[in-house]
């Protein structure tokens, strides 16, 4: 089969290094305020080996985040442990604008410092690198320093961490060669470096019409374009990381998937599918031209388990310390109505996506996508719980 670049494919008029960035400031559909959303949180449950969804991620986080926290202090740990660095250089790729980008820092930092204690040794200096792309709103990151810094201050007067913002790409190279003691990403490598090419047939026609991801509509050639985008760019990603992580460091990862080899699989596809139809729905009412939702693919790729380890194999740079698959989901019941869970979600799923959303549609578009989009969500959530899949992984550098 020819690589999807070899065949005939209109140019993406998005450039996923301009575009994708998450809803600036700290308004009430900004990241900031929809990344780490509290509400209900009895009804959302965490089992292994199955599924975590796309627009349910920021909305899930801060349960994601409880999931990871432990890989990624004991990644820290051992680290430390074994190297001893008098400066410690933790790097956060795609750290986005809200306050999770110091969350995780804040973590590190003081367990690496009561490991020190324990030891009677003084903690390293830490450089923080903060990297998203250059769209990114840095400027909230930045204004929670000195909360920061003052929280560090209290818990230890002789923690010294320098935070940077490095603006950039994480399918290329960030940082200087073997700088990097502990490197993580977190709810972002699930999106690509760009929209796949190969969506389109020889006469430049969109065969995935009325889908923006892949569907049980989809033809295979769609599946094939997906799946070849992602092995390009996490080839490039471990290349940049192998060059940036010192041998003995560590990369934790923690990304949307999905928990077989299914490229259907509908816990995966269902988010999608209801954006779609809310896209359908605008159409039918003259909001929209068809052609234009046609012509809308996102640059998103959920990956399994086993894809993921293949990678790292054939790029060879790392040992595989840790992989595993975890199942969420959200709905079903519990205090919160259907209708307030379906709209909760949608404001995440805007916190993410409005960017590239008016990019191609324009402005106007927003408000009743996402109003539909809730509805529908809370149509399907009457129904049944939806469930989702996060992977988690922790390479070695050797």
């Amino acid at each position: 089969m020819a690589s999807p670049l070899q065949c005939s494919d209109k140019t993406s008029s998005m450039n996923v290094e301009a575009v994708l960035h998450m809803k600036a400031g700290l308004g009430e559909t900004s990241y900031a305020k929809n990344s780490v959303i509290q509400v209900c949180n009895h009804i959302i449950s965490v089992q292994f080996n199955s599924f975590f969804n796309s627009s349910t991620h920021a909305f899930l986080q801060k349960k994601a985040i409880d999931i990871v926290r432990s890989h990624l202090i004991d990644s820290a740990k051992q680290v430390y442990l074994s190297l001893s660095p008098e400066r410690f250089t933790v790097a956060d790729l795609g750290c986005s604008s809200g306050s999770n980008a110091l969350i995780m820092v804040e973590d590190i930092i003081r367990n690496i410092s009561k490991v020190c204690h324990s030891c009677g040794a003084p903690p390293p200096e830490f450089s923080v690198l903060l990297n998203d792309l250059p769209t990114n709103d840095f400027n909230t990151v930045f204004s929670l320093l000195p909360e920061f810094t003052g929280k560090l201050k209290t818990h230890n007067p002789s923690t010294m961490a320098f935070v940077s913002g490095v603006p950039g790409s994480f399918y290329g190279r960030l940082f200087p060669i073997r700088t990097v003691h502990l490197a993580y990403s977190f709810a972002s490598l699930h999106w690509l470096s760009q929209v796949p090419p190969g969506l389109s047939d020889e006469t430049n026609a969109a065969i995935n019409k009325g889908k923006m991801f892949i569907s049980s509509m989809s033809p295979p050639t769609v599946h094939a374009a997906y799946l070849w985008q992602f092995q390009r760019d996490f080839s490039m990603f471990l290349r940049s990381r192998a060059a940036e992580v010192v041998p003995g460091g560590r990369l934790v990862l923690f990304l949307l998937g999905r928990h077989n080899e299914l490229f259907t699989d509908k816990s995966t596809t269902l988010v999608w599918d209801l954006l779609s139809d809310s896209l359908a729905s605008l159409v039918s009412q003259g909001i929209v031209e068809q052609d234009m939702v046609d012509a809308y693919d996102v640059p998103f790729y959920a990956p399994s388990a086993r894809e993921i380890e293949e990678e790292v194999s054939k790029e060879g740079s790392f040992v595989l310390d840790y992989v595993r698959t975890y199942e969420m989901s959200y709905g079903g019941g519990g205090n919160c109505d259907t209708m307030t869970e379906g709209r909760m979600m949608a404001m995440t799923a805007r916190a993410v996506q409005e960017s590239m959303v008016t990019h191609h549609f324009g402005e106007g578009i927003v408000e009743p996508l996402f109003e539909k989009y809730g509805e529908l969500l809370a149509r399907s959530m009457e129904t049944g719980v939806i469930k989702s899949a996060h992977i988690g992984v922790v390479l070695v550098r050797s």
